[in-house]
């Protein structure tokens, strides 16, 4: 019998991921940012990470998304990484984290 794979575990590990990925405009990470909207991982341990830019001419578009694919791929476990980006809803303040708000004294 197949050895079942804890698909919440798994999440955990790749948020923890996501925690050391950072803005380079601002010094907070991306998930606390709120511009990763999902991660879905399907029973191939195939990841698809539904993510926004704060901006759509955001000076980082073209690598900041190979590399959350290259840190989530460096995880063990996962088969494969896909970041797809989109802008609806468009990123506002309000996704960030109280933790974000906080570091950036919005508090």
């Amino acid at each position: 019998m197949e050895e079942e794979i804890d698909t919440a575990a798994l999440g955990e590990k790749i948020v923890k991921v996501l925690k050391t990925i950072y803005d380079p405009e601002i010094p907070v990470d991306i998930y606390e940012l709120g511009l990763i909207y999902d991660v879905f991982v399907n029973e191939d341990n195939e990841v698809k990470i539904l993510m926004t830019l704060t901006t759509p001419n955001c000076p980082v578009a073209e690598t900041l998304p190979v590399e959350v694919e290259d840190k989530v791929k460096s995880l063990k476990m996962i088969k494969d990484a896909e970041v797809e980006i989109t802008f609806d809803p468009p990123w506002t303040q309000d996704l960030m984290s109280e933790e974000a708000k906080l570091e950036l004294g919005m508090l």
